[in-house]
């Protein structure tokens, strides 16, 4: 039996998220184009037949700007020196720059073998593949050089079988149908944040959360349960509440409406969601807020 941790990590929009839910099987975190979704370190639990994988999705590590994206930074930068594997996941479609360098640079003193994981090979030609190898390997020295399309699953199965042989022996680490360490309210907020993400205009995800005011979980025994969810979509200016709500409040119809319907698929039953927005200025440099939204 082997068994360890394998922290994913990499610059905002690598597709981090998006592999740690191919490799899990199930969704747990969310997926948007727009960068720094990824606001907390999500673990995952993966068993095979001889072994028990735990992942962990990391933000992405970029400049920080706030007291949030400082965090957010330090829980991806502190997962180096914890795990047993570590996976660098790039962006094939992109050349490297200097966040590319300086991530580069942070896995140098990594005691953990480092994988480097070639993200989107779907998005570019085959031809472009064996330059961009070479460019990365100029750039490190790397335990494995994975090409992978997270989105597609090619050669995710690969990159499973060259982690597992890398991982320590060792008893499981969870009990066998152990998925996660987050608690439902944290998949909940997510799920709104990532509609909000969905239908919101640029300057709107990145100075938005979400919080989970009251989770009422259906009576026991109910025949038709029904788990009641309120929230409310913090933003940080007056000019950003119309944009959420939208004319007539179509906005936040539309986004409870999607948040619902995938809300009702997670938890399997039927689900109320009361969504409201309130204006708090500088919420990114609230330690409250921040600890409130789960961003340590």
């Amino acid at each position: 039996m082997k068994s360890g941790y394998v922290s994913l990590i990499g610059r905002p929009n690598a597709g981090k998220s998006t592999l740690l839910n191919r490799l899990v099987g199930t969704k747990l975190a969310i997926v948007s184009d727009k960068p720094q979704t990824t606001r907390n370190r999500i673990l995952g639990v993966r068993n095979y037949a001889d072994a028990q994988v735990v992942f962990l999705d990391t933000p992405g590590i970029h400049r920080p700007l706030h007291r949030m994206n400082v965090r957010m930074v330090d829980t991806a930068v502190d997962t180096i020196r914890e795990v047993d594997v570590l996976g660098l996941v790039v962006d094939v479609t992109e050349p490297p720059g200097k966040g590319d360098r300086y991530v580069l640079d942070l896995v140098k003193g990594a005691r953990a073998p480092v994988f480097l994981i070639l993200n989107k090979i779907d998005r570019i030609k085959k031809s472009r593949l064996l330059p961009i190898i070479k460019q990365y390997g100029e750039l490190g020295t790397f335990a494995e050089i994975v090409p992978i399309s997270a989105q597609t699953g090619d050669n995710v199965d690969r990159l499973e079988h060259a982690i597992v042989d890398r991982l320590p022996e060792g008893e499981a680490l969870y009990p066998a149908d152990y998925l996660t360490d987050q608690p439902e309210r944290f998949f909940a907020a997510e799920i709104v944040r990532e509609k909000l993400l969905q239908f919101t205009h640029a300057e709107i995800p990145f100075s938005s959360a979400v919080v989970v005011d009251r989770f009422e979980e259906p009576a026991a025994g109910d025949a038709k349960p029904l788990l009641k969810l309120y929230c409310t979509i913090v933003v940080d200016r007056e000019s950003q509440k119309p944009i959420v709500v939208g004319r007539g409040g179509e906005m936040i119809k539309r986004i409870g409406t999607a948040a619902r319907e995938d809300l009702e698929r997670f938890f399997g039953v039927r689900v109320y969601l009361d969504l409201h927005v309130q204006v708090k200025s500088e919420w990114r440099e609230d330690d409250a807020v921040l600890d409130h939204i789960g961003v340590k």
